[in-house]
């Protein structure tokens, strides 16, 4: 038989390496199978949240609306988060290069993930020589789009981790690497109120992204890492020494060479233009705010496609506006010369030493009135009634002296004085309304309804109604000469004159100067001098409900009371509505709505609403002209005459004064052929006001606004403002200079005195 073979055993070594290598293959095998089912559970969205392609597509980012003029400037914006997109054309080369070279140097040539930095992360954790992060401008780009949970637990946080990865190549394959770039920039945080580079370039330089310099473009990459840390406004040393670095890895990646270096890092920074972006700052606060409520209202009955209801804090809108940049900033200028630094001067100056001050012509009890309404309408009073204080208590608080900044037209003022005359004392600061508008178009290129929007926030052109005084009388002398019984040359007697009303009351008023008393006096001049007696002779001739329909027509719908003395401007109109109205004047009698918005776009640039102003034949051309030449003598000779001896004003304007009885408000209301403006001077409560008239008249109130602002206009070659004279219509034949003839009149069949 033969010999069989025994079996040899396997030796346990051999047996046990086998088997490690089995165990480690099922192990790298298995975790990068966990890896991958991990992976495709959350890219499926079985894992939490994952932006689908449209959101990929269409990120949800609190995008600000932003208000434009109708020269391209942008004057504020609305908003939750200050943030307006740019495209990748709109960033200086600087810029996209100083992001690369600091935040991801790889940057186009990894897809989304570059493993390379992940395994210099991994190796920095195990040697414990971590230098620098691992995550791409497209990871972070991820992250900034769909933000992580405040407070994630490890587990969740690896997951989210994860996710990011997913974004990250699906961002890749949607867009290109310009496109990932403009989008990761315009949604960083860059401090002081600024979500993306578009704010943050006006925030801290006052440019857009593409006028930014090297170290300014550094400065702003610089401050990505912690915008509060390096921000240059609290933290200069470590701001410039941040931008350095930022300068030195541009040196590192060969965008910058050494000399370029040296002399941009030896440079200091320049914060000169620094400005927080809000709604109550920068040019037109008072207008935005009056557009935030338009557009507001707008929303209510305009919705998205989708249903939804716009709004202007999120969806990015573009608001366009009739708004003139340049002239809204000569309007302001204009009522801060004057108002602030010229008439509120003279105002204190003319109280000082006075009892009551600024208050006039009112009892003790009026005067505790007001000043207990402003009481209780203050911060400190509700503050204190929450906090549980008696009515003594508050009211005791209120008279004692205390340590607080004050409004100056300088800026805040450190000083001490009790609460009650801090109120007094704002109380005493004169206001200002502007408006100006395009004749024929019916836009609105300039709109300042105050001082200070910080301190006063109600608006004096839209939202104010005051008393327009002698203003009014334009309407008067329109409607008798639309009659065909008057012409500007007719004459009327300047005298007094008595209206029995319906309730059988006697009113007489009484001219402010003696003027040709008892004398015939053409329409002209009476308009020129501003003669109440003329004024009350029209009236009771034609009544107050005839010269109520003409102002109807000419766009005013405030309440007007159908007595006699409106005659005299006792109505309380806005600015808004005078402005219109004496503009018909301007166009031919053709009465155009002022209008501020020309169109709304969505953040895409797509217009969703275009806005049309209204407009009517308030009367014919022949008579409108009339006025325009009745209103032209104002200015020649009349009450409005400083425009060509004081402030040597050259072109042909119409105009017209208004003062009220206790001097509470001073208007102006003039135009030239390019241009419709009206003036609104006075305290925001009518019992402050000047004692004297020579002081509170509206000519020397309200008409040097006008003056200032129109000369600014004129002097701009920009505008193109011709110096171009009112154009006659074909129909009209009459000789508006009175001194070349005499007309015939008929005391008998023209008037009666009573």
């Amino acid at each position: 038989m033969a010999n069989r073979k025994a079996p040899q055993k396997t030796s346990s070594k051999k047996k046990t390496k086998g088997s490690f290598h089995q165990w480690w293959w099922r192990f790298v095998l298995g975790g990068w199978g966990l890896l991958f089912v991990i992976f495709l559970l959350i890219s499926i969205g079985w894992l939490g949240f994952m932006p689908s392609f449209e959101d990929l597509e269409n990120p949800k980012t609190n995008l600000a609306t932003e208000v434009i003029s109708e020269d391209g400037y942008v004057l504020g914006k609305f908003y939750i988060e200050n943030r307006s997109n740019v495209s990748y054309s709109q960033l200086p080369e600087n810029l996209v290069n100083a992001l690369i070279a600091t935040e991801d140097s790889r940057f186009y040539r990894h897809s989304g993930i570059d493993l390379k930095a992940l395994a210099r992360v991994a190796a920095g954790i195990l040697t414990g020589k971590r230098k620098g992060g691992g995550s791409t401008v497209t990871q972070q780009l991820a992250k900034n789009l769909f933000p992580r949970d405040p407070d994630p637990s490890t587990l969740k946080l690896i997951f989210t981790k994860f996710k990011e990865w997913v974004v990250a190549v699906k961002l890749e394959r949607n867009y290109s690497k310009s496109e990932i770039l403009a989008m990761y920039l315009n949604t960083v945080d860059f401090g002081n109120m600024s979500q993306g580079i578009k704010s943050a370039a006006k925030t801290y330089f006052d440019k857009s992204p593409d006028e930014l310099t090297l170290e300014e473009s550094a400065l702003l990459v610089g401050m990505l890492k912690a915008p509060s840390y390096y921000s240059p406004r609290r933290n200069p040393e470590r701001a410039l020494s941040r931008r350095n670095t930022v300068l030195s890895q541009m040196r590192k990646y060969k965008f910058i060479d050494e000399e370029t270096f040296t002399a941009a890092s030896e440079k200091a920074i320049d914060l000169s233009h620094f400005k927080v972006q809000d709604h109550r700052s920068g040019l037109a606060t008072y207008f935005r705010e009056y557009i935030r409520k338009e557009v507001n209202e707008w929303a209510k009955n305009n919705k998205k496609p989708d249903g939804s209801r716009w709004d202007i804090y999120k969806d990015g809108l573009k608001i366009y506006t009739t708004i003139n940049y340049r002239m809204q900033k000569y309007a302001e200028e204009a009522v801060n010369e004057w108002v602030c630094h010229t008439l509120q001067p003279q105002f204190f100056a003319h109280w000082k030493g006075q009892p009551n001050a600024p208050f006039y012509r009112i009892s003790q009890e009026q005067t505790d009135r007001i000043m207990n309404s402003a009481v209780k309408n203050s911060d400190r009073y509700r503050n204190m009634k929450k906090e549980g204080f008696s009515e003594e208590e508050i009211l005791k608080s209120f008279q004692q002296p205390v340590r607080m900044w004050v409004y100056t037209c300088d800026g805040e003022k450190d000083t001490i004085m009790t609460p009650l005359d801090s109120i007094r004392y704002m109380k005493s600061f004169l206001s200002c309304g502007l408006m100006a508008m395009e004749p024929s178009t019916g836009y609105v290129r300039a709109y300042v309804g105050g001082t200070n929007y910080n301190y006063f926030q109600y608006d004096h052109v839209t939202q104010a109604r005051r008393q327009v005084g002698s203003t009014f009388k334009p309407f008067i002398y329109t409607f008798a000469m639309q009659e065909g019984e008057f012409s500007p040359c007719t004459k009327v007697p300047n005298l007094p004159v008595t209206i029995e009303t319906e309730s059988g009351q006697v009113w007489t008023p009484r001219n402010s100067n003696d003027y040709k008393e008892g004398q015939m006096i053409t329409l002209k001049d009476a308009l020129a001098n501003s003669l109440n007696y003329v004024s009350a002779y029209l009236m009771k001739r034609y009544g107050p409900e005839a010269i109520i329909q003409l102002v109807r027509k000419m766009g005013v719908t405030s309440d007007i009371p159908a007595v006699p003395s409106i005659c005299l401007g006792t109505c309380e109109l806005s600015l808004y509505e005078m402005v219109g109205a004496i503009n018909t004047f301007n166009n031919k009698g053709v009465y155009v709505k002022p209008i501020f918005i020309t169109r709304i776009c969505n953040n895409k640039g797509n217009i969703i609403a275009n806005f049309q102003t209204e407009q009517n034949e308030a009367m014919d051309k022949v008579s409108a002209y009339k006025t325009v030449q009745l209103m032209k003598g104002v200015v020649e000779y009349g009450t409005g005459v400083r425009l060509h001896y004081r402030y040597k004003m050259d072109m042909p304007i119409a105009g017209k004064t208004g003062t009220t009885d206790n001097n509470s408000d001073g208007w102006f209301m003039g135009y030239t052929p390019m241009l419709t403006a009206g003036v609104w001077v006075g305290c925001e409560d009518r019992a402050a006001h000047f004692r004297s008239t020579s002081l509170g008249q509206g000519a020397n109130s309200a008409l040097p606004v006008w003056a200032l602002f129109v000369k600014k206009c004129y002097a701009d070659p920009k505008l193109n403002f011709e110096k171009i004279d009112f154009p006659a219509p074909e129909e009209i034949h009459i000789e508006f200079d009175c001194s070349k003839y005499e007309e015939n009149f008929n005391s008998k069949d023209n008037y009666s005195f009573e």
